[in-house]
Formats: structure tokens, C-alpha cells, sequence
């Protein structure tokens, strides 16, 4: 997918800079083994919580194993990002660039290609979001004007490490 430019395009929320579409959460690609290997895992645990009579951690094994079922079977949802000259739009959440502390690109492709953005807020947590086939330099050009840039952050989230190696 090409990346858009948007030069005069005006919403609510600023004039559209870039945009570009992610989907809604990571599809993987699993082996027979993974699939072996988590329900071996997940029967095991429920049995044990079953026999320690720890009907709260039962439910947290199956919620956890309907949701694993459901994003496996039902395809993920494209979201847009759009980046403004007021902020940055994720799906349906609008990010003020004063609400935003600083950003930074992480990428070494062919698997890791992120932009996180952290927050003023101590309680909005770091996001990340995958950059697809988009130019890291041009995000990070039409960012600069409106939000610092750490340059400190050279590696991607411990989330993402996970999500990537254990294909969660």
C-alpha cells in the first residue's frame, strides 16, 4: 500500500498530513506445534486451578483462551492513522500534540517498524504503531514541527518483543 500525502485536505481536527492504514491487531502466521504447545499449556493451567479450587484464575484461563480463539479465527480490522497539524489520529482517538511528550521511530525492517508515541500523562500508557510499508523518514519530517523526538529509544517495546516472538 502506497502512503497518502495530504496537502489540503481539512478535518475537525487539523489538516491531513499523512495517513496510512494498520490492522487493528498483529496476524500471525502459527504452526501446528504453537497450537499443540497452547492448549497443552492452557489445560494444564486449568486443570491446576481447578484443583486448587482458584475459580478466579479458571475464568482468567478461559476469557484469555476465547479471546485467543477469537482473534485466530475473525480477520483484524483495518484502522486509520493520521497524522495533522493538530495531532495524531489512531482508529478513533485523537491525540493533541500538546498531550504528547515525544515520539521516536524504531526500525529495522523486515519485522520491526514502529512509531511509539509517549504521553505528558503518567497514566496514558506508550503507544506503538506499526509504520507497514510507510517511509520512517517522512513520518518522522511531518512529526518534527510539532513534537519532540527520542532519540534515545533504539529498540522496540518489551509488548511488541513479546507479541512478535511468542506470536500473542
Amino acid at each position: 500500500m502506497e502512503p497518502t500525502t495530504f496537502t489540503n485536505s481539512a478535518s475537525p481536527y487539523g489538516e491531513t498530513l499523512l495517513q496510512w492504514e494498520i490492522d487493528e491487531y498483529p496476524k500471525h502466521t502459527r504452526s501446528r506445534l504453537w497450537f499443540i504447545l497452547v492448549i497443552v499449556i492452557g489445560a494444564a493451567l486449568l486443570l491446576y486451578a481447578l484443583l486448587t479450587a482458584n475459580l478466579t484464575f479458571a475464568v482468567v484461563l478461559l476469557m484469555i483462551g476465547i479471546i485467543m480463539l477469537i482473534s485466530i479465527v475473525k480477520e483484524p480490522a483495518k484502522v486509520g492513522v493520521i497524522i495533522t497539524n493538530t495531532g495524531l489520529i489512531v482508529g478513533d482517538t485523537y491525540y493533541e500534540y500538546p498531550a504528547i511528550r515525544d515520539f521516536s521511530v524504531v526500525y529495522d525492517p523486515p519485522e520491526i517498524k514502529y512509531l511509539y508515541v509517549d504521553f505528558r500523562s503518567t497514566w496514558q500508557p506508550i503507544v506503538s504503531i506499526p509504520l507497514e510499508d510507510m517511509d520512517p523518514n517522512q513520518v518522522r519530517a511531518h512529526l518534527l514541527p510539532y513534537c519532540a523526538e527520542n532519540l534515545e529509544r533504539m529498540e522496540e517495546g518489551l509488548t511488541d518483543v513479546l507479541r512478535r516472538m511468542y506470536k500473542l
